[in-house]
């Protein structure tokens, strides 16, 4: 997905450029119009995107809002910018509020760079509700949420099927981040609701805090168990025939001790989009290991792309040079892959341009022995 991927590029640049951004000028060149621009809208023509908007509002004069998207003729999404360094509040969404009632605007957007909070009018018709219904976080986001917000852009913005699913959108967003806290630190609620299926004893203070750190445990299991078993469901549906070996001798068994974590799925899907304007997309490959996670050109361990090393509190990349020696590069963030591009496309011309053939003084390795190829 093209939106995808420069919303992953503009969070690496973000994080990168964090400490430059303490002004909300830098903060609208550097993210805010590059997001626009992405969604497809010309941040240079003002019959699109209308700069330092204008509409005056009873005793308040010439106040404005920083930038308005113009959707068949009318002023339709207001946005407010903020600096980076701004905690954004609804305190800071005042002149959207007021504007919002003497406008066309549809939508109105408060933003620091990083959050995007979109709100409208679901509670009372023409006047601005006080809660986002989406909350969009550059540095946190996944395909769901582009989704979302791909709904905003030029080319597919429907009114009337962005305001249907507002609500539902809005409640669901509410009740992942109330989902969040309770998996964070269960509530006593909670606890207590979960202990009485399993004890039968008097619910007391000190039975809830035996059992608090048992439900969040629980859950933990429960989600990683669940998380791990869609993956390799995954890895052996969608795109089979290259994911995995095809012997059925590599294939990852549920007691191999191998979990292929979603951060590494996110890393390969990366890696898979950097190439895939030089190669198909289906000779990049990944296998796992207990130790790292692969990724291979044409699923041969002779042709190593890189190795992701995720499996500790400090992440690593390992990329190749010409001699196939490993260099670990040490990313703070998945992301990061991106900075390795050069390295990594280099990785993969070599390879194609070395025709290697399996011979009988150098049989092919199976995906267990990867830990001593190379």
């Amino acid at each position: 997905m093209e939106l995808f991927d420069t919303l992953t590029r503009l969070a690496s640049r973000l994080e990168s450029q964090r400490e430059l951004l303490e002004t909300e000028e830098a903060t609208k060149n550097a993210v805010i119009m590059p997001i626009i621009n992405a969604l497809g809208y010309n941040v240079f023509d003002p019959s699109e995107v209308i700069p330092e908007f204008t509409a005056d509002v009873g005793v308040k004069k010439g106040e404005k809002v920083d930038y308005a998207i113009v959707v068949g003729g009318d002023p339709t999404i207001l946005i407010e910018c903020k600096p980076i360094t701004t905690k954004l509040d609804f305190k800071h969404a005042s002149q959207l509020y007021r504007y919002f009632g003497v406008t066309s605007a549809r939508f109105a957007v408060l933003t620091n760079g990083q959050y995007l909070w979109f709100y409208t009018d679901l509670d009372s018709p023409n006047k601005m509700d006080t809660k986002a219904f989406f909350k969009f976080d550059l540095n946190d986001f996944d395909a769901r949420d582009v989704a979302e917000l791909q709904k905003f852009s030029k080319t597919v913005f429907n009114l009337e099927n962005i305001l249907a699913n507002a609500t539902e959108l809005k409640f669901t967003q509410q009740l992942s981040g109330i989902l969040a806290a309770e998996l964070d630190s269960p509530s006593d609620e909670l606890v207590k609701h979960l202990t009485s299926k399993i004890y039968e004893g008097r619910f007391t203070s000190a039975v809830c805090d035996q059992f608090r750190p048992l439900v969040k445990t629980a859950f933990r299991d429960f989600i990683n168990d669940r998380l791990s078993n869609r993956l390799k469901s995954a890895l052996q549906g969608v795109d089979a025939d290259s994911a995995l070996p095809s012997d059925s001798g590599d294939e990852l068994k549920p007691d191999d001790g191998i979990v292929t974590t979603a951060e590494e799925m996110e890393g390969f899907h990366i890696v898979r989009a950097m190439l895939a304007k030089q190669i198909p997309i289906k000779r990049v490959v990944m296998r796992d290991t207990k130790s790292y996670c692969g990724v291979l050109l044409d699923d041969n361990n002779r042709k190593p792309i890189c190795r992701l090393h995720f499996n500790g509190s400090q992440k690593y990349l390992g990329t190749f040079d010409a001699d196939k020696n490993e260099t670990r590069n040490a990313i703070d963030r998945i992301e990061a892959i991106y900075e390795f591009e050069e390295q990594i496309l280099a990785t993969v011309l070599r390879h194609d341009g070395t025709k290697e053939t399996a011979s009988a003084s150098e049989p092919e390795l199976s995906s267990h022995a990867l830990d001593d190829s190379i």
